[in-house]
């Protein structure tokens, strides 16, 4: 897929960290975002600074109702995606698994997981049907290996990556599903795992420089690759 020409990204998780970052490059490279995000005062801020035709709505992925009805929104105001970034997700605080409390695990496996098969099950059936489109979903180098204290963020990537490499082979050929990590980037989940030392990291803005070039420049040959950001 070129850089050059604009595509329709639909990118979940954009007021904060990583999300923020590539929405803002995507949008300085020509492209149109359409993202969502649970933060009311951070949605404004991106909808008064970019304006049409970028799109940023509130929505909690989490919720089935509510993704499905951005979705039928924007499939009616935009079109189908060219590009489906599942970007959206939290993790608890530093704890052996059994510490962790049951109603933050419940919740970062609604967001983590479940979010994502939600935001898939409302936009994949309308790229299918014209045979287009990149799905990225975020996994993590905690979804290929594992640290202790960070059980529950494990598996929820783990498990993205196992269902994003099933999703890729129930698509047709002209499309590509990519499980893909980021890389280790200085944000604020990254603090609440490393502390200060998250600094040594690269910034959002500076990954997404790299990430969303090469993001862009996925496309059918990379159907069910585990990718990294280099």
């Amino acid at each position: 897929m070129a850089t050059t020409s604009g595509r329709r990204i639909v990118l979940t998780g954009v007021t904060r960290g990583l999300g923020r970052a590539l929405a803002e490059q995507f949008i300085e490279l020509g492209h149109t975002v359409l993202g969502c995000g649970r933060s009311p005062v951070e949605l404004d801020h991106l909808r008064r600074r970019f304006g049409s035709p970028h799109d940023f709505a509130a929505i909690d992925v989490a919720r089935r109702d509510q993704v499905q009805a951005w979705a039928d929104r924007l499939l009616t105001e935009h079109g189908a995606p060219d590009l489906l970034l599942n970007n959206a997700a939290i993790i608890t605080a530093n704890a052996p698994l059994w510490q962790v409390p049951p109603d933050e695990f419940d919740l970062l496996i609604d967001i983590n997981i479940k979010g994502v098969a939600n935001v898939l099950r409302s936009f994949v059936p309308v790229m299918i049907a014209r045979n287009r489109g990149v799905i990225v979903n975020f996994s993590s180098g905690w979804g290929r290996s594992s640290s202790p204290e960070v059980a529950p963020y494990c598996a929820s990537k783990y498990a993205i990556e196992g269902l994003t490499l099933a999703l890729a082979q129930e698509l047709p050929d002209g499309m590509a599903a990519i499980p893909l990590n980021p890389g280790i980037i200085d944000t604020e989940m990254l603090r609440s795992c490393f502390g200060d030392e998250a600094g040594l990291y690269p910034s959002a803005a500076e990954w997404a420089k790299r990430a969303a070039h090469f993001i862009l420049k996925r496309g059918r040959g990379d159907n069910g690759q585990s990718l990294s950001v280099p």
